[in-house]
């Protein structure tokens, strides 16, 4: 099979689709990678490297996109990429097309596979895909929480783990999955008073069961959401309904009553946020403030780390890459159920139920949107 691998072209990300090393397993297995010039140099990961396990160099993401028949990238495609997206190809990345219509209505016209690693899931029915970014991104949140509560920063000017003799920060985080976690344990990690929400209890019992009285585990109530929110100085929203739109959990309203210089993180952003008050930012201009409180809603944060999150996310995905290229994507799909699920659009209509839903749109099976191929 051809497959390309595009430079990325979102605001300071330097991900990459492949890394060398699963160049030469798929080169290995007689595939043809094409990877755009220096779609790695960012992390470390030069045009020589790619090279030297197989692959063909290509100067610019449209010649990229002309010869394969599977792109592999990180992050969704932008309006540009999409343009050059043909009905007899397959795209595999990230997608979160729930929140963002646009996106969703071009990959529909472009006729293409559209499959999205976020929706893959495994036999225990969790997101092997989206589970090393979520790590990531939870491990960040507090990391970047931390820092927005700087003075310099717009913050209040707390320190996180406090000192002897004055109290650390309070960190609220909304969500006990895998981002919500990894949060937690960054958060007392580095000291923090942590309190965490979910409905599910057999989700905040693990919790307890790991960090014990160092942290509150509190069922996600209205009251206890809305206490636990105003306490706060830094409040992480790691909350996810696959392929869904996330739901906004704290009001704007409530915004306007938390401490002035607290801090929001939604890691949830990428699903549309959890927060009344979110909108999507970038690196480059990572943070805003609404009533005195600082908004980090980063889009692509494990971007900032782009070279931990690369190995993490090739970790994930290689093997599913591998079968797409050696079944074919048709027969791949179909062989697996799970991989089948990560499929959102095909040949311009929607496969995810909570995409339709989100957008008013039909639903069709997934199995029946392939059966024409």
């Amino acid at each position: 099979m051809r497959i390309g691998v595009p430079k990325e072209i979102k605001n300071h990300e330097y991900r990459v689709g492949l890394t060398p090393a699963s160049v030469k397993e798929l080169t290995g297995r007689g595939h043809q990678v094409s990877i755009e010039t220096q779609a790695g140099a960012g992390i470390g990961f030069e045009d020589d490297d790619y090279r030297a396990e197989g692959a063909d160099i290509l100067p610019t993401a449209s010649e990229v996109f002309d010869q394969a028949e599977l792109i592999v990238k990180v992050k969704e495609p932008q309006a540009e990429e999409r343009r050059l997206l043909k009905p007899e190809q397959a795209i595999f990345t990230y997608l979160h097309l729930a929140p963002d219509v646009v996106q969703t209505r071009e990959l529909m016209d472009s006729g293409a596979l559209c499959i999205a690693y976020e929706t893959v899931t495994d036999l225990a029915g969790h997101l092997p895909l989206l589970t090393p970014m979520s790590e990531v991104a939870g491990r960040m949140a507090i990391q970047a929480g931390a820092h927005c509560l700087e003075k310099a920063q717009g913050g209040c000017g707390v320190l996180l783990g406090g000192v002897p003799g004055v109290s650390a920060a309070k960190v609220t985080v909304i969500g006990a999955g895998v981002a919500g976690r990894n949060a937690v344990a960054m958060a007392v990690g580095m000291g923090g008073e942590v309190s965490v929400l979910d409905r599910n209890i057999a989700a905040l019992r693990v919790l307890d069961e790991r960090f014990g009285n160092r942290i509150c585990t509190l069922r996600s109530t209205a009251h206890h959401l809305e206490k636990a929110v105003l306490e706060a100085d830094l409040v992480v929203g790691a909350v996810l309904i696959p392929g869904a739109t996330a739901p906004k959990l704290v009001t704007r309203e409530q915004v306007s009553r938390m401490r002035k210089g607290s801090v929001l993180v939604d890691i949830s952003i990428d699903q549309g946020g959890c927060f009344e008050t979110s909108r999507p930012t970038t690196h480059q201009d990572p943070t805003f403030e609404v009533d005195g409180v600082v908004h980090y809603c980063v889009a692509n944060m494990p971007g900032a780390v782009a070279r931990t999150s690369t190995l993490a996310l090739n970790n994930a995905t290689l093997s599913f890459v591998i079968a797409l290229a050696d079944k074919g994507i048709r027969q791949a799909l179909l062989d697996d159920p799970h991989l089948l699920n990560g499929l959102n659009v095909a040949r311009g209509r929607v496969c995810r139920p909570e995409v339709a839903e989100a957008q008013g749109l039909v639903h069709v099976d997934a199995c029946e949107a392939l059966a024409d191929l």
